[in-house]
């Protein structure tokens, strides 16, 4: 069973107007050349799709599920051709953009502000992962433009300085060790736990297993802000990047200790294949992220 797009164009424009010479007339064919095509469809199709009488036509089971599908059919490739047509235009183009937590939550709302205001006919589609993912999409061209942890290995690709990122133990203000000046993962470790559902907290549990224990949050929250919160109830401590402690410094009684950890002092670096198989856009895009805008964290 093999119709084309010309084929269902007249099978709907006979099923809606119920008439074969409508139908034709709608099509822009003769009655003679449309009632063809109709036998053949049913010739090749091995079904009867209307049954026709003095009055008109009148679609039988297997022509009301033929239509439905070619409705669907026709629809969609009408979208397709529409976007299409738009990005042959060059009226929009999209920039594939990955990032861990702390870049897509502290450093990238500002930096791609002005950007995307400057290029109305771009979009950029971004995601968080881990930063190892990102590595990964970024070597088998599943994205344009990484931001990760020096952490991770880079070699196969070319990597630039974007941001540093420092984690901080965050707690309530009257919390035992809040007058410290800097603790040690292990000291913390038997604390009560606020979780972060994104890839920070992948990156965490990982330094956790890598000395044998295991974090179990009481509670995963979205945002950095609900897990200050629950920080500021006494539910527990959490670890967050110092600038999202020091923002929710100002309106919640809390306090942030910083990691002495190595891991926990973090270069962010901007990652992509190479510079020559970015496109225009991409490259535009990568041009921005790469020069420092407002202060980092140091």
């Amino acid at each position: 069973m093999r119709f084309d797009l010309a084929d269902l164009r007249l099978f709907l424009a006979v099923f809606n107007a119920g008439s074969l010479t409508h139908g034709a007339r709608s099509a822009n064919l003769s009655i003679a050349a449309a009632s063809e095509r109709l036998r053949d469809m049913e010739a090749s199709g091995g079904l009867s799709l209307f049954v026709r009488t003095r009055r008109g036509v009148t679609p039988t089971r297997a022509g009301e599920a033929l239509a439905h599908h070619a409705r669907l059919i026709l629809r969609n490739v009408g979208a397709m051709q529409a976007e299409l047509s738009e990005h042959a235009r060059s009226i929009r183009s999209t920039v594939r953009l990955l990032a861990n937590t702390a870049a897509i939550t502290e450093f990238l709302p500002d930096r791609l502000g002005s950007w995307l205001a400057e290029h109305p006919k771009v979009d950029i589609e971004l995601a968080e992962r881990p930063s190892t993912e990102i590595v990964k999409a970024l070597e088998h061209g599943l994205a344009d433009i990484g931001i990760v942890s020096d952490a991770v290995e880079t070699a196969a690709l070319t990597a630039l300085p974007f941001a540093t990122d420092r984690l901080v133990v965050v707690l309530p203000r009257d919390h035992p060790m809040s007058a410290e000046k800097q603790v040690a993962f292990g000291q913390i470790l038997g604390e009560d736990y606020i979780g972060f559902a994104g890839a920070l907290q992948d990156h965490v549990d990982g330094h956790a297993a890598q000395s044998g224990h295991r974090l179990r949050p009481r509670v995963r929250l979205r945002t950095f802000e609900g897990v200050c919160r629950m920080v500021a109830e006494g539910v527990g401590i959490s670890i967050l990047p110092e600038t999202a402690a020091r923002r929710c410094r100002r309106t919640m009684p809390i306090t942030s200790v910083r990691l002495s950890d190595a891991w926990a002092r973090r270069r962010l670096l901007l990652c992509f294949r190479a510079e020559e198989e970015l496109d225009p856009t991409a490259r535009a895009l990568m041009e921005h992220l790469r020069t420092p805008s407002g202060k980092q964290s140091s």
